[in-house]
């Protein structure tokens, strides 16, 4: 079992930044792919970013050169740092781990960029 606590959410302005955690506990953390979605009101959650146990990225063409997504296994947390947050990039963040048939989600941050 996994026990994931996303955190980092909030208001910013259109061209702020933003940098998000999610922290992991209850198993062993380096063995999860890590991914962030996001879910935007009257829409499907996306893909935004993923991270593999190996340290391999992907990101969704519409955050690619805008966020990042990082690991830091000692500290069982996985991050997405978004800078140029555009209005269109408002919506609920939730954090996944993944590993064999283990499918783990957490509770979710909301992110708004309004001015």
């Amino acid at each position: 079992q996994v026990q994931l606590v996303e955190s980092g959410g909030g208001l910013v302005q259109p061209g702020g930044s933003l940098r998000l955690s999610c922290a992991a506990s209850g198993s062993i953390f380096e063995i999860y792919a890590m991914g962030w979605y996001r879910q935007a009101p009257g829409k499907q959650r996306e893909l935004v970013a993923r991270i593999t146990s190996g340290g391999s990225t992907m990101y969704a063409d519409s955050v690619k050169g805008r966020f990042t997504i990082s690991r830091d296994n000692a500290k069982s947390t996985v991050y997405l740092q978004m800078n140029s947050l555009k209005p269109e990039d408002t919506a609920v963040y939730y954090c996944r781990a993944r590993w064999d048939e283990y499918d783990y989600w957490g509770q979710g941050t909301q992110v708004t960029v309004s001015s």
